[in-house]
C-alpha cells in the first residue's frame, strides 16, 4: 500500500508538471490563447518581425525599430537607418486595442490611431489622436496632468488615477473605440473617455495647436502608429479585435 502511495504521488506530480509546462507555454509573450482566436483577436506583433508594420510615409525600409528580447524596441543610438513613427500596414475603425509597453527613465512616447496616412500629413500624431506613454521622472510628469500616461494627450487628465510602474517594467494599456467613441485604460484602470464625433471634440481641438492640421481628429478610421522615441521604447503583446 506504502508502495503504491508513493508511486501515485510521483505519478500525479509528473502530470502536475506536465500541466504546468503547459500552462507556461500559453503565457509566453506575443501569442494568444485559444480562447483569444475564438474571441477574434488577432497579433499587431509576432515576436520575431515588424511584419504588418511600415514606416510613415516612407513605406517598408529598414528603420530603428528592431526586434529585441522578443520585445518591438526603437533603437535610440542608431544612425544608418531611418527613425520614424511605425504605423499598421492596415486602417481600422471600431477595435479593442490591447498592448505592454516600457520605457526609459524620463521617457515621452505615445500611440495614435485614426492615423491618416499622406504625404500632406507631415507627422502621424498631427493627424491621430494620441494615447500617452510617459515615465514619471519626465518634467511633465508634475508640470502637466494632461500629458501623464493614459491621458487623450493634451486634452484631459486621467479620469481615474492609475499607477504608471517605473522605468523599464511593463504597463498593460487598452484603447477601444466604437463608433468614434473611444475608452483608454493603463493597469486596468479607466483613464480617458471621449466621443470623437461630438461638437464638444470638435471645439476643443478648435482651441487647441492641433487647430493648426486640418485632418487632425476629423476621423473615426485609419491606423495605428507607435511613437519613435529617441531614447528607448518597447512594446510587446500588442493584439486588437475588430469590432
Amino acid at each position: 500500500m506504502k508502495n503504491f502511495f508513493i508511486k501515485s504521488v510521483a505519478t500525479l506530480g509528473i502530470a502536475t508538471l506536465g500541466l504546468s509546462s503547459f500552462v507556461g507555454t500559453n503565457n509566453e509573450p506575443n501569442q494568444l490563447s485559444e480562447q483569444e482566436k475564438k474571441e477574434g483577436w488577432t497579433l499587431l506583433f509576432d515576436g520575431k518581425t515588424t511584419n504588418g508594420w511600415h514606416l510613415y510615409n516612407k513605406g517598408k525600409i529598414p528603420t530603428a525599430w528592431i526586434i529585441q528580447n522578443n520585445e518591438l524596441y526603437c533603437k535610440p543610438d542608431t544612425f544608418t537607418v531611418e527613425h520614424g513613427d511605425l504605423v499598421t500596414d492596415k486602417e481600422y475603425q471600431n477595435f479593442d486595442l490591447r498592448f505592454e509597453w516600457k520605457i526609459t527613465v524620463g521617457g515621452n512616447s505615445g500611440v495614435f490611431f485614426n492615423v491618416v496616412e499622406k504625404e500632406s500629413n507631415p507627422t502621424a500624431w498631427s493627424t491621430g489622436p494620441e494615447y500617452q506613454l510617459l515615465d514619471t521622472k519626465h518634467d511633465d510628469y508634475e508640470a502637466n496632468f494632461k500629458k501623464r500616461a493614459g491621458c487623450l494627450y493634451g486634452f484631459f487628465p486621467q479620469k481615474n488615477a492609475a499607477v504608471t510602474k517605473p522605468a523599464g517594467e511593463w504597463n498593460e494599456s487598452r484603447i477601444k473605440q466604437v463608433n468614434g467613441k473611444i475608452e483608454f485604460y493603463l493597469n486596468g484602470v479607466l483613464t480617458a473617455e471621449q466621443d470623437l464625433t461630438s461638437k464638444d471634440w470638435k471645439d476643443l481641438v478648435a482651441k487647441s495647436n492641433f487647430k493648426y492640421f486640418s485632418t487632425f481628429g476629423k476621423t473615426v478610421k485609419g491606423r495605428i502608429a507607435l511613437q519613435d522615441w529617441s531614447k528607448g521604447i518597447a512594446f510587446k503583446n500588442i493584439k486588437i479585435k475588430e469590432l
